[in-house]
């Protein structure tokens, strides 16, 4: 799997993990039969750029339930709303579990806003899930 840095119209496709850049939201946007990356410098998202919760925005906004979502470790509560509106579009969403978290924060609030379907047990390379989202 490639993973890099984004770049602005990158094309979403398998085996890519595209990160966002520092100071920079990243969105995903439907057009020309594929998925393109777009990244912009707007505001501030609780105290976020790059927000999760502006992804995960655009993400409902194109792909609703065809979504993989992902919180990992991470402080704060960026992403944990976007992530409740992909779960209410019936996405798949995963959390990371609190005893693999370096910061049991962002997974945290997703979990209490019930926008989990499974918590990841393992942060290694292999994942394991748990069936449910209760810690």
């Amino acid at each position: 799997m490639e993973v890099r840095e984004a770049k602005d119209g990158d094309v979403v496709k398998p085996g890519l993990a595209l990160l966002a850049p520092g100071d920079k939201h990243m969105e995903v946007h439907w057009g020309r039969d594929q998925y393109r990356v777009i990244l912009h410098a707007g505001p501030l998202i609780e105290h976020q750029r790059p927000s999760v919760d502006v992804l995960f925005n655009s993400l409902a906004n194109c792909a609703g339930p065809y979504t993989i979502a992902a919180l990992l470790t991470g402080m704060g509560r960026d992403g944990a709303a976007g992530m409740k509106v992909l779960h209410d579009l019936h996405a798949y969403t995963i959390a990371q579990n609190a005893e693999t978290s370096v910061v049991y924060g962002m997974a945290r609030k997703a979990v209490e806003l019930n926008a989990v379907d499974a918590i990841l047990l393992s942060g290694r390379s292999q994942a394991n899930y748990e069936s449910s989202a209760n810690p």
